[in-house]
């Protein structure tokens, strides 16, 4: 009565709202019975496939669910390509019957464009059987269901038209501004719903920088509100949030399959059950002309779960505006799934991606190679190649997080390309941390090697057996696997574009871990007794070589993190480097006494020639130790003096 009085008085534009209110509920109708007309296609053709669960997709609409379900069951292929399902025919109805609405939604704020909708709707509908009986072609539903070209309409194209003006004609008439977002036909306790989405949205919304996107629309219907945020601008790509009595539910859309996972799992901490993303036609959408569909749900009557629900889908709206164009330049410099975690990460800590891509994206990451790793880093080359994975990543990362703060503190965009090559510079410098660790595990396999000969010359002066074979290979395993790491060290060093000083640490320690190696073995033959005065300067030897290759390990840590400015790490690797040459010094004397104990007669051939043996390994493994001592303390020199 009070619309018949309203229009009788002629003052029908304060009815806009509501006309352009239920045109929306039927766009929601429309899509949901498209989407079953699909399904029940898929079923026909396929009965024995998985199908899709439209069961929150039809709640949403304000469909029966159960309807639907059994409609879908029941399709059928018949002969020449067609579908029968009990129900078609008025689903068909329906589906004329929703877009008329619509049509007439947006007549009521552009009677031009309504009209133009009115006779595609007209045109369309005598061209499709569509409604007249309970069967239809697989051609129509194709047709029906995607966007055609060549200057074709379709009715999915007319829906999306529609749909787009709607959008328009409700910030246009709507009734009130709620926290930002056109609102009309609020009840009270709507507007802290919306206030709630809002603040989620607002949270984040200058992440966006000057990208367009995230206008919200919200509407009460009955007993559900509705809340629509178009995002950014590509085609399909829509969240809409409806709220009832005791739920939530979502529907998201996206042209990009891996965006719908990413933004479902930005919302992991979020109690919303979601469906399974749901796969649609829409010839002429993207490259491979479908989109996605994934609903959530929440039923809860906490306002307070309520509130935080639709607060957190509000602040990671902004997260998905170019996500996709993100994805793909950073894909050109690590893998793709540490590309999406460098999203996501950058998303969780607030920052986002559209910085990065408003200051040059890839183009700024290839100015830092140039300028602070030239000759180190190749054209073409991934990050990760150089820096290995996760140091790749941690860069990315604080690439991300340098464009955000530029732009939000409004600093200079020198200032950010700076700040971008120092933190490349120290991640180059930390690649080189990781080669010494590597010299550093070659110290430690040689002082494993060291100490087992010391034991071993420990039970011989004690009068105690001990087991030669178990000494002798345990040596060799470590001498192979110290082999195995020396490669790794030239590979990585010629990889990174690493100081080629590092290389020959490695090898100089490989050498050292050779020469105990063969100093085992000899002691291995040892006879079970030897003169006291044989075995004193052999256990000196011994305790001396073990003594150095701490001495090794331990300067090899300090030299890795000269680089950082640490005075104390300097004069550490510094000193490490003066004690290898005492102790080469001590090595020398030891195995001179050992020499003059042999020449000087008294031992039985075997005897002296081992102990000869033994000692001129130990005694090489000491030289091999102060030669790495040299390298060392040249290498650090010359980075001072950088």
């Amino acid at each position: 009565m009070k619309t018949e009085i309203i229009e009788h008085l002629g003052q029908t534009d304060v009815l806009i709202p509501a006309l352009i209110a239920g045109a929306l509920r039927a766009n929601d109708r429309v899509k949901a019975r498209l989407s079953i007309l699909q399904a029940a296609a898929h079923h026909a053709q396929a009965p024995d496939a998985a199908r899709a669960d439209l069961s929150d997709e039809c709640r949403a609409a304000g469909l029966d669910s159960l309807a639907m379900e059994q409609m879908v069951a029941g399709a059928t292929a018949g002969g020449g390509d067609v579908v029968t399902a009990p129900g078609l025919g008025e689903l068909g109805r329906g589906v004329w019957d929703d877009v008329t609405e619509m049509a007439q939604g947006v007549a009521a704020g552009d009677a031009a464009a309504g009209a133009a909708g009115l006779e595609r709707l007209a045109a369309l509908r005598a061209s499709h059987a569509l409604g007249g009986s309970d069967a239809v072609s697989g051609a129509e539903v194709t047709r029906l269901t995607g966007l055609s070209g060549e200057g074709r309409d379709s009715l999915h194209r007319l829906v999306m038209d529609l749909h787009k003006a709607l959008n328009r004609l409700s910030a246009e008439h709507a009734e009130e501004n709620v926290a930002g977002a056109h609102a009309f036909g609020l009840r009270p306790e709507d507007h802290g719903l919306v206030e709630a989405f809002m603040r989620g949205l607002e949270a984040t919304r200058r992440l966006k920088f000057d990208h367009p996107g995230l206008g919200t629309n919200a509407a009460r219907a009955g007993e559900r509100l509705t809340i629509q945020n178009d995002i950014g601008e590509t085609d399909a790509h829509v969240v809409v949030i409806a709220v009832e009595p005791g739920a939530i539910t979502v529907t998201y859309t996206d042209v990009h399959l891996a965006r719908a996972k990413f933004f479902t799992g930005l919302l992991r901490d979020a109690p919303l059950a979601w469906s399974g993303l749901d796969r649609k036609s829409a010839a002429g959408l993207a490259d491979d002309g479908v989109f996605y569909l994934v609903t959530g749900r929440c039923e809860t009557d906490d306002p307070a779960v309520r509130d935080a629900v639709l607060e957190a889908l509000g602040a990671n709206l902004v997260f998905l505006i170019d996500w996709n164009k993100a994805r793909k330049v950073l894909r050109a410099w690590i893998p793709k799934g540490e590309a999406v975690r460098v999203l996501d990460w950058a998303a969780t800590h607030r920052l986002g991606h559209r910085a990065f891509l408003e200051l040059g994206g890839s183009d700024l990451v290839a100015a830092a190679v140039n300028h602070a790793a030239p000759g180190r880093i190749g054209f073409g080359e991934r990050l990760d190649g150089v820096l290995g994975r996760e140091a790749a990543v941690d860069f990315l990362k604080g690439v991300l997080r340098i464009c955000a703060e530029a732009l939000l503190d409004g600093s200079s965009v020198r200032l950010a390309r700076d700040r971008i090559e120092a933190e490349l510079a120290r991640h180059l410098e930390r690649a080189e941390a990781m080669l010494f660790a590597i010299v550093i595990r070659q110290a430690g396999l040689a002082r494993e090697v060291a100490a087992g000969l010391a034991a071993a010359l420990f039970e011989q002066r004690a009068g105690r057996p001990f087991d030669r074979d178990q000494l002798a290979g345990a040596a060799r395993r470590r001498e192979e696997k110290a082999d195995r790491i020396a490669l790794d060290a030239r590979q990585k060093v010629a990889r990174f574009g690493a100081d080629p000083a590092i290389e020959r640490l490695s090898n100089q320690i490989e050498d050292v871990v050779d020469e105990l190696e063969q100093a085992a073995f000899v002691a291995s033959l040892l006879p079970p007794v030897l003169p006291a005065d044989l075995l004193a300067p052999l256990s000196d030897l011994c305790g001396f070589a073990v003594s150095g290759a701490e001495a090794a390990a331990s300067g090899a840590a300090a030299a890795a993190a000269v680089p950082e400015g640490h005075r104390v790490d300097s004069e550490d690797a510094l000193a490490c480097a003066v004690r290898l040459g005492e102790l080469e010094h001590a090595a020398d004397a030891a195995e001179r006494a050992v020499t003059a104990r042999v020449l000087g007669g008294g031992a039985d051939l075997t005897t002296s020639l081992c102990a000869l043996d033994l000692a001129r390994a130990l005694e090489r493994a000491t030289d091999r130790l102060a030669g790495f001592g040299h390298l060392l303390r040249t290498h650090v020199l010359a980075d001072l003096a950088t």
